[in-house]
């Protein structure tokens, strides 16, 4: 029978306030300066990857939280309008809707997020119906939402009761401590992990020390890279690392494409060609992409080109969701890909 979602996204919702291009430092003093730009967007890992599966697609679930607020009506009114089903989109009483604002220079970006609601997120907010009622189940923003992220194992692993896969992008650790006791056991119940290439080595290095079966220095996962003192490790490097912890890491590296590692063989694709004007909100898009991918039953060297051509798509417009491609866009871009290479 089928059901009635194909992806439940949990996770992350808030406004993105877009400025820039800024200056790399910018000035203090109360000082004034100006910008080309300014804009409101519907923001967070979760929000985007949602509005960038529901553009390819798919029917889409969404389960966090927002405050009763005008910002948190606003990330209501924006899923909605994307196509996703809001129905599980609690509301706090208490804390407000989180709020970032992100400043944009060149191709980098400095990103400042008050969490708001985002610790108050927790399991309760992941009605066991919706994971019943979807073909497939994943969460961002792992270290933003601290109750979550201590009961995301046991979310994923009901999820899998029911006959749907996992996936996870953690995106970044605010404190830079990557939570191994935390992520390690989570890592059991997620089918594909979906980092950047800088998250990737983090995560790699954090879980190493409790993980000595990884074992980094073994010459077959010798560093593309190395740098200065030798504690960097290469993208395939650390995507191996990670795979031997059992999920499908599926990497992100810009310009340089993507690769996956399932722990035995490395799959690469090159980056779609991009003249990018707002690269926030790419590597979510990659997600969705990966994700519609697979569950239309793409093999991995064809999800991989997809996905990279997604992000590479959402690149057109200023924040996050404003050029998510159509399915048959992100199609015709990934065959201008080097097809996906196998080692």
């Amino acid at each position: 029978m089928p059901r009635p979602f194909d992806l439940l996204v949990i996770g992350d919702a808030n406004p993105d306030v877009v400025v820039g291009p800024v200056p790399r430092a910018p000035e203090f003093g109360q000082r004034e300066q100006l910008v080309e730009t300014g804009r409101m967007l519907l923001g967070g890992s979760a929000a985007i990857t949602a509005c960038g599966a529901a553009r390819l697609g798919l029917r889409v679930a969404f389960a966090g939280r927002v405050g009763d607020d005008a910002a948190g009506a606003f990330v209501r009114t924006v899923l909605a309008e994307r196509g996703v089903d809001v129905s599980a989109l609690a509301t706090d009483p208490e804390l407000p809707t989180p709020l970032t604002t992100v400043l944009t220079h060149g191709a980098d970006r400095a990103i400042l997020t008050a969490p708001g609601c985002l610790t108050a997120t927790g399991p309760r907010d992941v009605p066991d119906r919706l994971l019943a009622a979807s073909r497939h189940v994943h969460a961002g923003s792992f270290f933003l939402m601290p109750r979550l992220a201590r009961s995301l194992g046991g979310i994923f692993a009901r999820a899998r009761g029911h006959g749907a896969a996992t996936s996870l992008d953690t995106n970044d650790d605010p404190a830079q401590c990557w939570a191994p006791e935390l992520l390690g056991p989570v890592l059991k119940f997620v089918d594909v992990l979906l980092p950047n290439a800088a998250e990737a080595r983090a995560l790699a290095a954090a879980l190493a020390p409790a993980s000595p079966e990884l074992a980094l220095a073994s010459p077959e996962l010798a560093p593309e890279s190395p740098e200065g003192d030798g504690a960097d490790i290469g993208p395939a490097t650390a995507a191996a690392a990670l795979a031997r912890l059992g999920p499908l890491v599926v990497l992100k590296d810009g310009a340089a494409g993507a690769l996956a590692h399932d722990g035995a063989v490395l799959t690469r694709t090159a980056a779609v060609p991009a003249d990018p004007v707002d690269t926030v909100g790419a590597g979510d898009s990659f997600d969705a992409g990966f994700i519609a991918a697979v569950l239309h039953g793409l093999d991995l060297p064809a999800a991989l080109s997809l996905a990279a051509a997604c992000g590479a798509l959402s690149t057109r417009a200023h924040g996050g969701t404003e050029a998510q491609p159509t399915w048959d866009e992100a199609r015709a871009a990934a065959l201008t890909t080097r097809p996906g290479s196998t080692a």
